[in-house]
């Protein structure tokens, strides 16, 4: 069975341009509805797929932490390329993570980290979830159990080195949080079980900006941009941009 990759999506409409973020193991489609709304609404916005994303869950080992981060330079300047100069960064999970680190190594207008984790101490939930896409990939590949169990297990033993980056890129962040001056608005779910919770006020508490929220929804899990509250979240997060200085 063939099947169709997800792609970026770039998605013009006004002056003010935001850049979408995805979550580990994920890709543009975490972020694609929150696209469209910002578009009705006036808004640019552009989502990349980080290397390794996307694709047959093999190709995640063959990337980390430095190409993502180098993937999210290129996805701003993709933006600039295009003549936006106005640009906010919203990302989900890992994608909070790099949009942390955007937000202190580039000026921005705005940083909105929704259910993005500031402790590693959840290696054992993602091995889980990267289990659970590869599983879901291999099912439409049209492989047998035996075959997809087998896989797998190579996979996750392939997949240690990628994890233990993907621990020091969540250290790292959760170090320079107070170097961020940018207005933000701290999103975080309360049925997530994939993060230790307590690292959203962690990022309320340290980040420096004199502008800054925190908000908590309570029917929502770690995929907050596609759980029954996602309207709320995208209303509230326009609020949040519109009330930015776009000067």
């Amino acid at each position: 069975m063939k099947i169709k990759l997800p792609e970026p999506f770039t998605f013009e409409e006004g002056e003010r341009a935001v850049l979408l973020l995805h979550g580990f193991t994920g890709h543009s489609a975490d972020v694609r509805m929150l696209g469209r709304f910002l578009q009705k609404h006036g808004y640019t916005s552009h989502a990349p797929i980080y290397r390794g994303h996307g694709q047959p869950p093999e190709e995640l080992t063959k990337a980390g932490p430095e190409q993502w981060w180098e993937d999210v330079q290129h996805a701003l300047n993709h933006l600039r390329e295009l003549g936006y100069t106005k640009i906010a960064v919203a990302g989900l999970s890992l994608g909070g993570v790099l949009g942390l680190k955007l937000a202190y190594n580039e000026p921005v207008k705005g940083i909105i980290p929704m259910c993005t984790p500031m402790f590693f101490d959840n290696e054992q939930e993602l091995s889980q979830g990267y289990r659970f896409k590869a599983k879901e990939f291999k099912q439409l590949e049209g492989k047998d159990k035996e075959t997809i169990d087998q896989e797998i297990e190579t996979l996750l033993d392939q997949s240690k080195d990628m994890f233990h980056q993907l621990g020091g890129l969540i250290n790292e962040v959760h170090d320079h949080v107070d170097h961020i001056y940018a207005p933000a608005f701290v999103v975080q779910a309360e049925q997530d079980e994939m993060i230790n919770k307590e690292s959203a006020q962690y990022i309320y508490d340290h980040i420096e900006s004199d502008t800054k929220d925190i908000k908590w929804y309570k029917q929502s899990g770690h995929v907050i941009t596609l759980d029954q509250e996602r309207e709320q979240l995208h209303e509230d997060i326009l609020a949040f941009l519109e009330s930015l200085d776009w000067s």
